[in-house]
This record gives structure tokens, sequence and C-alpha cells, in this order.
């Protein structure tokens, strides 16, 4: 089956917009990086059936017709409507169906049920589309250097909440294809197999550090206030764990033995029947042989990173390997000072591979965003921002871990060491993985 994210997949484009000083933003930027998001995401979408773009797997996820439309909302709600007089609302029942979250400018419609919406249709959230970009650029080239610089902030805000969009759309039509039985893929191949050698264990010096973003250029608000903390000197490994290691976690009964589990993820485990990470597909005999991957189904690659696992899984897995998960502070410590890349949504996979960078620490952003032992809470001295539009981050600081990374879903320019991704621990069709760390003196 052939339906893909886009016909021909390409790679995005990078807008320079986060390596950007406020002072510096000018109307030409702001302008420039507004038509290089909004037409990834597009891009993104153009090959997709109308059917496609309307399937929702479960509550977690939504539909692809479903992103395009919230996130054209987002701009028109924040941006066109206090900001500009003229600005007449494509349609006024948009401002119910497509409100995500934010009670502060009213009620939304159910988002388990969003995958229900099949009127409006594609072709219309096309145009609704175009009348927002109409009135944006319109908005953009009307501004002056002074009024560019002070109108910045809320711009990039909704630029990067389009790229966040873009890597949900993803990971949830990759949800939804997989309850195909005919398992179509959604891009292109994945990467050529890679050997890397076995983990090595790389010191890092402890003490007292500078952690968080620098709110000169953009960040999100839960990676501020840049602030001290404290952490001994530690290990962290030099590469995420592969498919091939988690193997012998499984074969091993990892998945059966409780001493690995913490109490709710053994009673996750038990609930669900979980035996495997994520798209992971036995064969007639129970032997894990292939994966689900955006290109379709292909073998297993014991040297591929593995991902699509919950913190939960993380969790036991570290336990077996007498390790345990990076805290957050010690995920971005190591990130500051050996910046590995793997690769992003730009390369048009969507699947993790083996790095193969020369880095003493390898794929550190991109390829699978990694989760770290810290609970996802508020730094000292933060505070949201003002308005509806500060119920972006802070109002979810409960019950979520923190992830670090980027993703091979994720574009390329949207990610830095500060960055503070959250989910539950369940949760895992994100592409995520982990990778270890250690006391020093082990």
């Amino acid at each position: 089956m052939s339906s893909t994210l886009s016909e021909s997949p390409r790679a995005l484009e990078t807008p320079s917009i986060n390596q950007h000083a406020w002072d510096d933003m000018t109307p030409e930027l702001l302008a420039d990086c507004y038509r290089t998001v909004r037409g990834d995401t597009e891009s993104l979408a153009s090959g997709l059936s109308a059917e496609d773009q309307n399937l929702q797997s479960m509550p977690e996820a939504s539909p692809v017709k479903w992103h395009r439309a919230h996130t054209s909302w987002f701009f028109e709600t924040f941006v066109l409507t206090p900001t500009v007089a003229t600005y007449q609302p494509f349609d006024p029942d948009f401002a119910y169906l497509y409100n995500s979250y934010y009670n502060g400018i009213g009620d939304q419609f159910p988002r388990a049920q969003r995958g229900l919406i099949s009127r409006p249709d594609c072709a219309q959230i096309g145009e609704y589309r175009e009348h927002v970009d109409q009135a944006m650029t319109q908005f953009l080239d009307g501004l002056d250097r002074a009024q560019a610089r002070k109108i910045a902030p809320l711009i990039a805000l909704g630029l990067n909440h389009e790229q966040q969009h873009q890597e949900l759309l993803i990971t949830d039509l990759k949800h939804a294809f997989s309850h195909n039985p005919g398992l179509p893929g959604l891009a292109g191949p994945a990467a050529p197999e890679n050997r890397p050698g076995p983990i090595d264990w790389i010191e890092i010096q402890g003490g007292l550090v500078q952690i968080g973003s620098e709110d000169d250029y953009f960040c999100f608000d839960n990676e501020t206030p840049r602030h001290p903390v404290h952490t001994g000197d530690f290990h962290i490994a030099s590469r995420p764990v592969n498919c091939g290691e988690f193997l012998e976690f499984i074969e091993d009964d990892g998945y059966q033995r409780p001493e690995f589990w913490l109490a709710d993820g053994w009673d996750w485990v038990r609930r669900e029947g979980i035996r495997a990470p994520l798209y992971w597909l036995a064969d007639s005999d129970g032997r894990w042989q292939s994966v689900y991957t955006a290109g379709g189904e292909r073998d297993l690659d014991p040297y591929e990173p593995v991902c699509h696992i919950s913190f939960y899984e993380a969790f036991a897995y570290a336990q077996w390997a007498q390790a345990r998960l990076p805290t957050e502070a010690e995920w971005e410590i190591a990130a500051m000072r050996h910046p590995g890349h793997g690769h992003f949504a730009d390369s048009g996979r969507f699947h993790p591979g083996a790095s193969t960078d020369s880095a003493a620490i390898t794929g550190m952003f991109g390829n699978l965003w990694e989760w770290t032992g810290s609970s996802y809470a508020p730094y000292p001295g933060f505070r949201p921002a003002k308005g509806a539009v500060g119920e972006y981050n802070g109002k979810f600081m409960a019950n979520q871990m923190v992830l670090r990374g980027g993703s091979c879903a994720t574009a390329a320019g949207h990610i830095r060491p500060g960055y503070r991704n959250f989910f539950y621990p369940p949760d895992r069709w994100q592409f995520t993985g982990l990778r270890l760390a250690r006391d020093a003196g082990r």
C-alpha cells in the first residue's frame, strides 16, 4: 500500500527563527519563517487521502486534518483576532472545534472524539489555512522593525507549536496505520543498517552547573528560568540502548520479573499484556522477528536504537542492566559537553537509525526521545506566561516524566539542550527510547 506523508518525501526546511535573538528580528525574517513552517505542514499531508486525514486510533492521538486546523486556530486566536482589528474569523464554530485545551479561551470539542469531525472536510480545512495564511502574511508584511521585535516571541511560539504538531501528525498517523492489516508505510525507507560497537561509559564531572535555556532567544516557558543545580560525578552511556540489547532483556523474562518494575509499571504490564516494545511483531512461534516502521514492516535490526517504549519499560530495563536512567540535569550537562547528533524529520524517513557520528556520546539530539528519571515539575522561580497562552506547559506539571533530545520526527532547528518534553509513564507511541547512566565509581 502506497499512501505516504508526501508523494515524494522531502527534507523539511529548517527555519532560523530559534537561532536569532529577539533584538535581531525583522518583519522579513518572521514572514519567511512563517511561510516555511506552514508549508512544511502542508507538505507532510500532501500525499494523504481524506480517509487518511480523518483517522484517530486512540484518545491520545489526533487526526491529521485536526492538526492542520488546530495550528491555524492558534494563529487566528492568539495573533490575528486580538491584534488585527479588521480580521474576520473563517468560521466562528472553529473556535470550539479546534481549541485543544485552552480553558481561558473557551470550551473544546472532546479530544477522544476528534475523528468524528468528518465535516468540515479536508478541502475546507485547506481553505481555512489559506485564509489564516493570507491574513498573517498581510499582517507581517505591514510591520516595522520595532513592531516585529515586539510580536516576535508570540510568532515564534506559534511556529514552534506548529512544529510540535508536525511531529504529532507523524506519530499519530503511524499509530493509526499500524492497525491496518496491510501495514502501510507513511514515509521513505529507513536508513541503511549501521553497526555501532558496545556501549562505552563516559565519565562526566559534576559540580554546580547552570541548566535551562536563555530567554533572549526562543525557548518554551518550562525551560526557564536558567538556574544552578548540583550533581555528583556520573557516567553516561555513549549511545542509546539498541534493539538487540533490549531483546536480551525480553529473553531473560524481563517482562515477567516484578523485581525490575515500579509497582505502577508492573500493574500496567499485567493489565495490558505488554510483552515487547510497541510495533514489534512476533512470528508464528512467538519470536520477535520484525517491526512496523514508518516505511512499513521490516526485519528487526538489533543495531538500531530501541524505540516506542514507555517510561516503565525504560526503568525496568535499566534495573535489569544494573544501571539507571539519567536525571534531566545529568542529560543536559552531558548534551552540552558532548552534543552528538542523530537524524531528524528533515531526512524524511521518520525512523531512528544507529548513529555514525564520531562524538564520544552519540545521538544526544535526534533519532529518539530519551526518557530521564526526572518528574516533570517547574524549575525554581518558574512563572507561566500571562493569559490563556500561559496554559501551554505549566498546567501539565504533574504525573509526567521528562524526555530529552528530540527524535527522527522532530524538525531540525527545533531542539536545544534545555528543551523539556514530557509524557505520562505508559505513553509509547512517540519515538521514545533510553540511554543508561550510573553513579561514578561503579
